[in-house]
């Protein structure tokens, strides 16, 4: 039911956007070029309608399909599927979606000043229809090379952590936090092994990952554990469980998460579900606490009253997938330095707006990106690596955070 309950929405909130944007690009030239208008704007409507409503009409079937049978089936993995209906259905979405968001703030201006542009009605429309088509071009430029960079390149935010009575052992220690693999056929081998050589390059002491590290099906679980296989650290590489990790098989995340964890432990990654890990760093300890709290499992309230009233260590980190309200709760009353997180994709795709960062994702949480301060445990979001839903990051560039530890 929630499968056809996403589905509907989808298609609902698409509709919206491309009638509105239609509509303001069809004023504007008309009022600009009323030629061009009458005798080949119309051809160019329908070509553009057509070709951004192809993908949505093969998603509606794959839902439908896996609704009725339960089925799992995927849209074809190939390079002219991408380039022919995946690629220009997402940049024209990302673009129709960006321009309608200044379209309305010119129509609130236009509410706002009502007398004034009554009075100047013709003059006004004009000034519009530039600003509607200036904005258009200016973003149909913009939106393809931001999408290219944010996929090929990879940025590392660098976080100094200074705590009390820091041991001397764990002064200058460095920890690469990472999240949101999600290998598939968008993030594959090749985008695996430049994100992986940058956590290398950093040279950390310590690797925590905050899950994920499929996007969906069976497919690309051993390429996961091999490349995490690859990460080198001194004291390990340790990883909680993710959402996606439980869709390898979708009517079986159980199945998925153990041939995940296998993968990850072949490969000397432990993926640790509502346990505890102390790191010794000569002499001194670092109490991990790692919280299952997923779309799919929720760790039970007495399970993390266990994991972070009984937690200790030098430096107490809490590591988890989602940045949860409760969790933050949880791990800031019982005294934790460190909550860290991912999930977010640090929005993914978020728009353009000054003074403002506008994604889906702040239906779901505040806290997207970055660095948060409750007391004194500082909670860290970072950005990941892969995509679900879009295939594309849109202003959200992979991030590798790394954490370096030093006394207050």
């Amino acid at each position: 039911m929630w499968i056809i309950v996403r589905l509907l929405i989808g298609i609902i909130i698409l509709a919206v956007v491309e009638i509105y944007f239609i509509k303001r690009t069809d004023q504007a030239v008309k009022k600009l070029f009323p030629l061009f208008h009458q005798k080949k704007f119309a051809v160019i409507k329908k070509i553009f309608l057509g070709w951004v409503n192809l993908y949505p009409v093969v998603l509606i079937y794959v839902f439908v399909r896996f609704a009725i049978t339960s089925e799992y089936v995927s849209t074809p993995e190939s390079g002219w599927f991408d380039y022919l209906l995946v690629y220009p259905f997402w940049l024209l979405f990302i673009l129709m979606l960006q321009t309608a968001l200044y379209f309305l703030l010119i129509d609130i201006i236009k509410l706002v000043l009502y007398p004034l542009f009554k009075r100047h009605k013709e003059k006004y429309l004009r000034y519009q229809a530039i600003a509607v088509l200036m904005l258009v071009i200016g973003f149909a430029v913009y939106i393809p090379i931001r999408v290219v960079y944010d996929y090929n390149t990879v940025s590392v935010r660098i976080v100094n952590y200074k705590k009390q009575n820091l041991p001397n052992a764990l002064e200058n220690f460095k920890i690469a936090f990472i999240s949101d693999i999600q290998a598939d056929h968008y993030t594959d081998k090749k985008r695996l092994d430049n994100y992986i050589g940058k956590v290398n390059s950093l040279q950390p002491d310590l690797v925590l990952i905050a899950g994920d590290f499929i996007t969906t099906g069976p497919d690309y679980i051993d390429l996961s554990g091999k490349e995490m296989g690859t990460i080198k650290s001194k004291y390990g590489v340790y990883s909680c469980v993710g959402d996606h990790d439980n869709w390898a098989y979708r009517n079986d995340f159980k199945r998925s998460v153990a041939e995940v964890r296998s993968s990850l432990i072949k490969n000397n990654v432990l993926m640790i579900d509502n346990g505890k890990r102390i790191i010794n760093v000569n002499g001194a300890k670092i109490g991990i606490t790692f919280v299952t709290n997923t779309y799919v499992e929720k760790v039970p309230g007495s399970i993390l009253d266990s994991l972070s009233s009984n937690s200790s260590g030098d430096l107490k980190i809490f590591l988890t997938h989602q940045p949860r309200e409760n969790l933050i709760e949880a791990a800031y009353k019982n005294h934790f330095d460190l909550y860290l997180a991912g999930h977010t994709h640090g929005g993914q795709i978020s728009l353009v707006f000054p003074f403002l960062q506008l994604t889906p994702t702040m239906i779901e949480t505040k806290y997207i990106r970055g660095d948060f301060r409750f007391g004194n445990m500082l909670m860290i979001v970072t950005r990941g690596l892969g995509m679900s839903l879009a295939p594309v990051r849109y202003n959200s560039t992979p991030e590798i955070t790394l954490i370096v530890l030093s006394r207050k």
